[in-house]
């Protein structure tokens, strides 16, 4: 499966606009395919209306993402904040070519214009030479700065605190951007490298013209399985031990934590919130609550929640009821996302998003756009953005060593691969 794997993602380097999903192996009762690789603009959709209409007759499968910055759209916001990126605020497309790799299997899909290449492609795949060839050597070292330095960040921290206590709101998810100018990296290498110091169960690549996507997300945002939604939010993180008793320790530990439980009970609740706004009657439930999962690099703190909705309930007014994901923002929601973006410095854009794909059924499944890389190749720009959840209880220092210890993956990889 990883030999097939790697061969999908090198055949795809020449395949124009490119969206790649991939589980990592990690399975559980809402997972769909172990990976997937949608290839070719046939239809571009790129506002909501648009969207609900093709969504709602049940055409075709879609792969894209909503921006952190639909927001605008939604709710009465706006942001006038730096983006060196330019992600439109939303972008679906019909694939000419599907490739979903699932049991075992390679299942290849291809509009009919499309498909006298498929047996060509399926040759070139299995013939791609699935070892590396020598790396080119590194010009010189490009530093990552901070947006947001060390004392801003301490001072931005205690004015959240203010707001906080004059109750404005109970939690916000302040963020900062990291980021390199003049910078050129080859996007599917350093895609390769930061899913395999992570993999997770929500990674993605995505080629949308100059624009990429490196994501190494561990949180979904929102799946549809037939009537049954499910939001699946993380608020509470911790470091992975050095053996396997201080690893337990460190779970243990997490998940005893006051501060962390009442950030994750305050986000699940306002996914609650958002649920019940289209659930039928009685049906938003908590599956799992606080219940702490080990990743590869860090321990992280996961809520279940779950709803049923009508047959007859378009998906993508589950996404305009819910949008952004609750971990992402704070509570009460529209309350802080107006804060945040006075304190923070830059647009979020595709960061705090959601990439993923509307089956022909209408059933979806979303990331939340975290750990992740932004790559714009025309103005040599790459940026990535880590946050933590602001509560009357933290304490800023605590929160910025949070933040540098997300960053980790991210920074090694670029600092590793860039050129």
């Amino acid at each position: 499966m990883v030999r097939t794997k790697n061969a999908l993602l090198e055949w795809s380097r020449s395949q124009g606009d490119v969206l790649w999903l991939d589980s990592n192996g990690h399975r559980d009762k809402y997972s769909s395919f172990e990976a997937c690789l949608a290839l070719g603009q046939e239809d571009a959709i790129g506002d909501l209306r648009k969207l609900k209409d093709f969504v709602g007759q049940g055409r075709d499968w879609l792969f894209g993402y909503f921006s952190y910055e639909l927001k605008d759209s939604l709710e009465d916001l706006e942001s006038n904040n730096f983006d060196g990126l330019g992600f439109a605020p939303l972008h679906f497309f019909r694939p000419q070519k599907l490739l979903i790799l699932e049991g075992g299997h390679l299942h290849m899909s291809y509009l009919d214009r499309f498909a006298p290449a498929m047996e060509g492609d399926l040759a070139q795949i299995m013939a791609l030479d699935r070892s590396k060839g020598e790396k080119v050597e590194r010009g010189p070292t490009v530093p990552i700065k901070m947006r947001i330095h060390k004392d801003a960040y301490f001072e931005k921290a205690a004015r959240f605190l203010e707001h906080i206590q004059r109750g404005d709101l109970y939690e916000a998810n302040f963020c900062q951007e990291f980021y390199a100018e003049q910078l050129q990296i080859d996007p599917w290498d350093t895609y390769i490298g930061l899913n395999a110091i992570s993999e997770p169960p929500f990674a993605a690549f995505m080629k949308s013209g100059p624009r990429y996507l490196i994501c190494a997300s561990p949180e979904r945002y929102l799946r549809k399985l037939g009537q049954k939604v499910v939001s699946q939010p993380i608020k509470g993180t911790s470091p992975r031990g050095r053996d396997a008793a201080e690893d337990e320790m460190l779970r243990d530990s997490l998940e005893r934590d006051p501060k962390e439980r009442a950030e994750n009970l305050m986000i699940a609740d306002l996914v609650r919130n958002d649920l019940s706004k289209s659930a039928l009657k009685g049906s938003v439930r908590v599956e799992e609550l606080c219940k702490v999962y080990p990743f590869k690099q860090v321990n992280q703190m996961i809520s279940t929640i779950t709803s049923m909705v009508a047959v007859d309930k378009n998906p993508v007014e589950l996404i305009e009821e819910s949008f952004p994901m609750g971990s992402m923002t704070g509570a009460p929601k529209i309350s802080a996302m107006k804060i945040i973006e006075q304190l923070e410095e830059s647009k979020r854009g595709l960061y705090s998003g959601a990439v993923g794909y509307f089956d022909p059924h209408g059933n979806f499944d979303l990331n939340v756009v975290i750990r992740s890389i932004l790559y714009n190749s025309d103005r040599k720009y790459v940026s990535f953005s880590v946050g933590s959840a602001i509560t009357a209880k933290s304490e800023p220092e605590k929160e910025y060593q949070e933040c540098l210890l997300k960053a980790k993956a991210m920074r090694s990889v670029l600092e590793e691969g860039g050129s």
